[in-house]
């Protein structure tokens, strides 16, 4: 058993995800680990789940909220 390391729980089907930078980080559900690893929308502030877009270092949720920060090149597909 390992322990959560966003939650604290100690889970028999607890589970590692290895990143691109050889870190190691131990959750006991999917919430929790993109609770910690999934980029944050520079616009609204939420976690980005899907494919999101980046534009001048910046990570967005939508079109819509890159546009907000003036990134007018962006659209969403219908």
């Amino acid at each position: 058993m390992a322990v959560c390391e966003v939650c604290g729980n100690d889970y028999a089907l607890s589970f590692e995800v290895h990143t691109a930078g050889d870190a190691v980080h131990v959750f006991d559900s999917i919430e929790c680990a993109a609770h910690r690893l999934a980029p944050i929308c520079d616009q609204c502030g939420c976690r980005i789940l899907g494919h999101g877009s980046q534009v001048a270092g910046q990570f967005f949720c939508c079109a819509h909220c890159a546009r907000l920060h003036g990134h007018t090149e962006l659209a969403d597909s219908a």
